[in-house]
């Protein structure tokens, strides 16, 4: 079997690409750890707003709501927006209480690259919800170098 010079050249770019993915699905892993304190994140009950597909990482709207009665018994306490390949993984927490109203938080953030996001809600009860969501993103931004 021959080798062309092409697929030797490309292989240590294929053998980085996994690693580097590797590392940024477990940064993301530990910044959510650290917010849910270990416990188990469920899907529903939160839906996180954001295009797919973004023109400029400079500045991507985001909204973030979660279906809860806003009661004492009942309530959203914490609101967490998490990225996977920013340099940091922890893009906003935002604190909410009965007297809150509605659980819902609305923002503009910055995206390094096409990458997903992931919303967490954590409930009065200590129960924590979730959605992720893929964004494509075409012109990165906030790269460190």
């Amino acid at each position: 079997m021959t080798i062309s010079r092409r697929i030797l050249l490309a292989a240590p770019g294929a053998l980085l690409l996994p690693a580097t993915a590797r590392a940024d699905q477990q940064k993301l892993t530990a910044a959510l750890r650290e917010f849910t304190g270990g416990q188990p994140i469920r899907e529903g009950r939160i839906r996180l707003e954001v295009s797919p597909l973004v023109e400029n990482g400079n500045a991507v709207p985001i909204s973030v709501a979660v279906e809860s009665p806003m009661t004492a018994a009942d309530h959203v306490r914490r609101i967490g927006v998490f990225n996977e390949r920013n340099p940091q993984p922890n893009v906003i927490t935002a604190q909410f209480g009965p007297r809150s109203g509605r659980a819902y938080l609305a923002t503009h953030i910055r995206l390094a690259t096409s990458q997903a996001l992931v919303a967490v809600a954590e409930m009065s009860d200590g129960s924590f919800w979730s959605q992720r969501v893929d964004v494509v993103v075409t012109l990165a931004a906030c790269i460190e170098g």
